[in-house]
């Protein structure tokens, strides 16, 4: 709703608020938003190696009936992938771990 201004004006600080609340109970979707968040540095400052953290815990969640959104966030996670060391890569797994 916040971050595409569905029904109330956007605001990233609240979008990422609750993206954030839903992504710590383990909501898959909202994981993939925040990585959307912080790919794009919307609402926060852009960081790859968080976007790729929660794309990483978005993908290992999302159930087998959900192939087409498995495959978005892995795709999503490809991408800021391409941006980044193989320390920052190696850095998110880790964050992923915790």
């Amino acid at each position: 709703m916040y971050s595409q201004e569905k029904g109330v004006s956007q605001d990233y600080a609240e979008a990422l608020k609750w993206y954030r609340d839903a992504a710590d109970q383990g909501d898959a979707a909202a994981q993939d938003n925040l990585g959307v968040m912080y790919a794009s540095g919307k609402g926060v400052a852009q960081d790859y190696v968080e976007a790729h953290k929660w794309f990483d815990l978005a993908a290992s969640r999302l159930p087998g009936s959900k192939a087409a959104d498995r495959e978005k966030t892995a795709q999503h996670r490809e991408w800021v992938a391409h941006k980044m060391t193989p320390t920052q890569i190696a850095e998110a797994g880790e964050l992923a771990r915790e």
